[in-house]
């Protein structure tokens, strides 16, 4: 076993990443001391303030990526707060980052994250339509915005083909779907897809170059009446690692990863692929989910048809925890052809997305109180000194 340096431990803290801001401690000026000593990481992260409620989500982060470097046996992780230089410098380079950031109308407090892979026909689309209900279902409400340009399926999994978004001012207003019966306690769901346009066929080819791919994934960012009330906003991403991709991460920096895989080996290989775009973007990834996992027969049966441990050897090898693995079944087909995601029935599918929602809010993507974090300072100082093109930026 190699002995761990401190230019090892520094390099691989780039990888975590403050989730307000998209960049990463290291460049935000919020590493403090690293020290290594007989395979021992000592890691010190200045916050902005000592109460800022993703300290427990950076602790995470800090002993996933550090511990993954070799020759480290254990982390240890402790905060401190920034002086008013540090925070001064931090929001200059907030500025800088931000200079290629789309305004949008999704609300600070939204968490925003792209449901991702390597490859096509892994389910991502079925795991976002049925997320995103099953997050709906605890009463919260749920941006989903459809970036398959191409490959659009996001209006009929959700039974709302056929009907049109309308613009108002100039602005798109999403189709809004209410999850559950009236006074439930359900959530709400505004979808954004290019299905839902005027003009726009299901059967009709949608043909792009990579610039207008990435413009009108913008034009869904930038022009959209997203709700002020959104807790989530889930991206149903095309497949592969290429222009979206690319443009989402320099769009939305604070966007994070959902990365999902099928249990076979080969689709593993290619999910990790989308895990590294995510990486050498600056952006966090929060999670793997697999699908199509083992097929239980109504003996109770399991069959594992598509290989095993695709999610967990994923998970493993990109240093973040497995949220959930979603069982084969035919329901999960049946429900998106129908327009009824399978999470909103009862079974093994709507349990197994019932947990992967709960661990969803409660660990990977919890929501965040913004009073004392970064983004609200951001905020403050944008209010104070105007818009950013009226400064000098410092990289």
């Amino acid at each position: 076993m190699p002995l761990a340096t401190q230019d090892a431990v520094h390099t691989a803290l780039r990888g975590v990443i403050d989730p307000e801001l998209g960049d990463n401690v290291v460049d935000l000026g919020m590493v403090q001391r690293v020290a290594v000593d007989d395979g021992v990481a000592d890691v010190t992260i200045a916050l902005t303030t000592a109460g800022c409620p993703l300290r427990a989500q950076l602790q995470r982060d800090v002993k996933d990526q550090v511990g993954a470097v070799p020759g480290v046996a254990d982390v240890k992780v402790h905060f401190g707060e920034m002086t008013a230089e540090g925070k001064r410098a931090l929001m200059d380079r907030a500025r800088w980052k931000a200079r290629d950031e789309v305004r949008t109308d999704i609300p600070s407090t939204a968490r925003v994250a792209a449901v991702a892979s390597g490859k096509g026909g892994v389910g991502k689309s079925s795991v976002t339509a049925n997320l995103a209900v099953a997050l709906a279902s605890r009463g919260l409400s749920v941006g989903v915005l459809d970036a398959d340009i191409g490959g659009f399926s996001i209006p009929r999994m959700l039974g709302l083909e056929g009907r049109r978004v309308e613009a108002v001012d100039k602005k798109i207003v999403p189709l809004e779907l209410p999850v559950g019966a009236p006074g439930s306690g359900g959530g709400l769901l505004q979808v954004v897809s290019m299905g839902s346009i005027d003009g726009t066929g299901e059967d009709e080819a949608v043909m792009l170059r990579g610039l207008m791919l990435n413009r009108a994934v913008q034009h869904f960012l930038e022009d959209v009446r997203w709700s002020p009330a959104l807790d989530y906003v889930l991206i149903d991403m095309p497949p592969g690692t290429s222009d979206v991709q690319m443009g989402l991460a320099r769009m939305v920096p604070r966007t994070e990863m959902l990365i999902v895989t099928t249990p076979a080996l080969a689709a593993q290989k290619v999910a990790a692929r989308a895990a590294d775009m995510a990486r050498k973007g600056y952006l966090r990834v929060a999670g793997v989910i697999e699908n199509m996992s083992a097929f239980v027969c109504e003996h109770g049966q399991s069959y594992a048809l598509f290989g095993e441990g695709g999610g967990r050897r994923l998970a493993e090898q990109i240093g973040v925890p497995l949220l959930g693995s979603i069982p084969l079944d035919a329901s999960v087909a049946a429900g998106g052809d129908a327009g009824r995601p399978a999470a909103l029935g009862q079974g093994p599918v709507a349990e197994a997305f019932a947990a992967l929602a709960e661990r969803v809010v409660t660990q990977a993507l919890p929501p965040i109180e913004m009073a004392g974090c970064t983004a609200r300072l951001f905020d403050q100082v944008e209010s104070a000194l105007g818009p950013a093109a009226t400064r000098t930026p410092t990289p």
